[in-house]
Protein backbone atom coordinates (compact mmCIF):
# COMPACT_ATOMS: atom_id res chain seq x y z
CA UNK A 1 0.00 0.00 0.00
CA UNK A 2 1.39 3.71 -1.19
CA UNK A 3 4.16 2.40 -2.71
CA UNK A 4 5.62 -0.02 -0.57
CA UNK A 5 6.55 -3.45 -0.35
CA UNK A 6 4.22 -4.88 1.82
CA UNK A 7 5.65 -7.86 4.26
CA UNK A 8 4.22 -10.63 6.17
CA UNK A 9 3.55 -8.53 9.46
CA UNK A 10 0.52 -6.41 10.60
CA UNK A 11 -0.73 -4.07 8.71
CA UNK A 12 -0.07 -0.37 10.84
CA UNK A 13 -3.33 0.64 9.76
CA UNK A 14 -5.02 -1.67 11.80
CA UNK A 15 -2.52 -2.66 14.46
CA UNK A 16 -3.14 2.11 14.52
CA UNK A 17 -6.86 1.30 14.80
CA UNK A 18 -6.86 -1.42 17.10
CA UNK A 19 -4.48 0.49 19.60
CA UNK A 20 -6.67 3.73 19.17
CA UNK A 21 -9.94 1.48 20.01
CA UNK A 22 -7.88 -0.37 23.06
CA UNK A 23 -6.87 3.91 24.39
CA UNK A 24 -10.62 4.40 24.47
CA UNK A 25 -11.92 1.48 26.33
CA UNK A 26 -8.88 1.90 28.65
CA UNK A 27 -9.86 5.51 29.20
CA UNK A 28 -13.57 4.41 29.82
CA UNK A 29 -12.35 1.02 32.11
CA UNK A 30 -10.03 3.48 34.59
CA UNK A 31 -11.98 6.50 34.95
CA UNK A 32 -15.66 4.78 34.57
CA UNK A 33 -15.40 1.48 36.01
CA UNK A 34 -12.29 1.47 38.24
CA UNK A 35 -13.01 5.51 39.36
CA UNK A 36 -9.44 6.73 38.68
CA UNK A 37 -8.78 9.78 37.63
CA UNK A 38 -5.45 8.96 35.40
CA UNK A 39 -5.88 7.10 31.88
CA UNK A 40 -2.89 5.00 30.94
CA UNK A 41 0.97 4.95 32.32
CA UNK A 42 3.06 2.00 33.50
CA UNK A 43 6.21 3.47 35.14
CA UNK A 44 4.83 2.86 38.80
CA UNK A 45 4.56 -0.59 38.11
CA UNK A 46 8.39 -1.00 37.24
CA UNK A 47 9.34 0.77 40.99
CA UNK A 48 6.35 -1.51 42.43
CA UNK A 49 7.88 -4.75 40.35
CA UNK A 50 11.33 -4.20 41.66
CA UNK A 51 10.32 -4.07 45.50
CA UNK A 52 8.08 -6.95 45.09
CA UNK A 53 11.91 -8.87 44.53
CA UNK A 54 13.07 -6.22 47.15
CA UNK A 55 10.90 -7.54 49.71
CA UNK A 56 11.43 -11.08 49.25
CA UNK A 57 15.48 -9.87 49.91
CA UNK A 58 14.89 -7.25 52.57
CA UNK A 59 11.48 -7.00 53.69
CA UNK A 60 12.38 -4.25 56.31
CA UNK A 61 13.84 -1.90 53.83
CA UNK A 62 10.50 -2.13 51.54
CA UNK A 63 8.33 -1.52 54.68
CA UNK A 64 10.25 1.52 56.04
CA UNK A 65 10.44 3.13 52.51
CA UNK A 66 8.08 6.48 52.16
CA UNK A 67 7.32 6.03 48.70
CA UNK A 68 5.96 2.57 49.57
CA UNK A 69 4.16 3.56 52.25
CA UNK A 70 2.27 6.15 49.49
CA UNK A 71 2.62 3.75 46.42
CA UNK A 72 1.59 0.02 47.76
CA UNK A 73 3.48 -2.94 46.33
CA UNK A 74 0.62 -4.80 44.46
CA UNK A 75 -0.43 -6.83 41.93
CA UNK A 76 -2.72 -3.98 40.38
CA UNK A 77 -4.80 -3.49 37.09
CA UNK A 78 -1.31 -1.25 35.70
CA UNK A 79 0.70 -4.68 36.83
CA UNK A 80 -1.06 -6.95 34.61
CA UNK A 81 -1.15 -4.34 31.46
CA UNK A 82 2.73 -4.93 31.34
CA UNK A 83 1.87 -8.06 31.55
CA UNK A 84 -0.64 -8.04 28.90
CA UNK A 85 1.78 -5.54 26.88
CA UNK A 86 4.48 -8.38 26.79
CA UNK A 87 1.61 -11.01 25.89
CA UNK A 88 0.70 -8.92 23.35
CA UNK A 89 3.59 -7.72 21.71
CA UNK A 90 4.90 -11.87 21.70
CA UNK A 91 1.10 -12.79 20.22
CA UNK A 92 1.12 -10.09 17.80
CA UNK A 93 5.42 -11.18 16.98
CA UNK A 94 4.50 -14.46 16.38
CA UNK A 95 0.93 -14.33 13.89
CA UNK A 96 2.99 -11.71 11.95
CA UNK A 97 5.62 -14.27 11.60
CA UNK A 98 8.00 -11.46 12.87
CA UNK A 99 8.99 -13.21 16.13
CA UNK A 100 12.86 -14.31 15.92
CA UNK A 101 15.60 -14.66 18.71
CA UNK A 102 18.67 -12.07 18.37
CA UNK A 103 21.29 -11.42 20.87
CA UNK A 104 22.57 -8.71 19.05
CA UNK A 105 20.16 -7.40 16.49
CA UNK A 106 22.55 -6.39 13.22
CA UNK A 107 21.95 -2.60 13.47
CA UNK A 108 23.72 -2.95 17.08
CA UNK A 109 26.44 -5.33 15.56
CA UNK A 110 27.30 -3.05 12.42
CA UNK A 111 27.36 -0.31 15.39
CA UNK A 112 29.33 -1.62 18.48
CA UNK A 113 30.27 -4.75 17.52
CA UNK A 114 29.52 -8.36 18.01
CA UNK A 115 29.59 -8.28 22.03
CA UNK A 116 26.80 -9.82 23.97
CA UNK A 117 27.87 -8.00 27.16
CA UNK A 118 28.20 -4.74 25.15
CA UNK A 119 24.41 -5.01 24.16
CA UNK A 120 23.16 -6.24 27.88
CA UNK A 121 25.04 -3.68 29.56
CA UNK A 122 23.99 -0.78 26.77
CA UNK A 123 20.23 -2.18 27.14
CA UNK A 124 20.42 -2.26 31.08
CA UNK A 125 21.68 1.21 30.61
CA UNK A 126 19.20 2.28 28.86
CA UNK A 127 16.59 1.35 30.88
CA UNK A 128 18.15 2.90 33.91
CA UNK A 129 18.26 6.32 31.73
CA UNK A 130 14.54 5.83 30.86
CA UNK A 131 13.36 4.74 34.09
CA UNK A 132 14.87 7.84 35.72
CA UNK A 133 13.71 10.17 33.01
CA UNK A 134 9.82 8.46 33.20
CA UNK A 135 10.02 8.86 37.05
CA UNK A 136 11.50 12.61 36.78
CA UNK A 137 8.52 13.38 34.42
CA UNK A 138 6.08 11.81 36.71
CA UNK A 139 4.86 9.22 34.02
CA UNK A 140 6.12 7.30 31.30
CA UNK A 141 5.92 7.78 27.21
CA UNK A 142 3.45 5.43 27.29
CA UNK A 143 1.26 8.09 30.16
CA UNK A 144 2.44 10.84 28.47
CA UNK A 145 2.23 10.03 24.73
CA UNK A 146 -0.82 7.98 24.92
CA UNK A 147 -2.63 9.39 27.20
CA UNK A 148 -1.81 13.06 27.15
CA UNK A 149 -2.80 12.50 23.08
CA UNK A 150 -5.70 11.28 23.86
CA UNK A 151 -6.61 14.45 25.77
CA UNK A 152 -5.12 16.53 24.00
CA UNK A 153 -2.82 17.72 26.39
CA UNK A 154 -0.18 20.44 25.80
CA UNK A 155 2.22 18.27 27.82
CA UNK A 156 1.54 15.25 25.93
CA UNK A 157 2.21 16.75 22.20
CA UNK A 158 5.46 18.08 23.87
CA UNK A 159 6.25 14.88 25.54
CA UNK A 160 5.89 13.25 22.33
CA UNK A 161 7.37 15.68 20.21
CA UNK A 162 10.53 15.00 22.46
CA UNK A 163 10.57 11.33 22.24
CA UNK A 164 10.32 11.52 18.27
CA UNK A 165 13.16 13.68 18.66
CA UNK A 166 15.12 11.68 21.05
CA UNK A 167 14.41 8.96 19.15
CA UNK A 168 15.86 10.44 16.02
CA UNK A 169 18.82 11.57 17.59
CA UNK A 170 19.57 7.96 18.33
CA UNK A 171 19.05 6.44 15.20
CA UNK A 172 21.24 9.51 13.67
CA UNK A 173 24.09 8.34 16.24
CA UNK A 174 23.44 4.57 15.54
CA UNK A 175 23.86 5.44 11.95
CA UNK A 176 26.82 8.03 12.06
CA UNK A 177 29.09 7.84 8.48
CA UNK A 178 32.30 6.56 8.87
CA UNK A 179 31.46 4.51 11.70
CA UNK A 180 34.33 1.37 12.10
CA UNK A 181 30.46 -0.71 11.87
CA UNK A 182 29.35 0.25 8.86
Amino acid sequence: MFGKKRDSGWSPYLAGALAGLLAIGSAYATTKVLGKTTFLGTSTTFVRAAAMIERKIVPARVEKNEYFKKEKVKVDWQFMLVCGIFLGALASAVTGRAFEWEGVPPLWQRRFGPSEMKRVFGGFLGGIVTMFGARLADGCPSGHGLSGLMQLSVSGLVAVGCFFAGGVLAAKCLNLKGSPYE
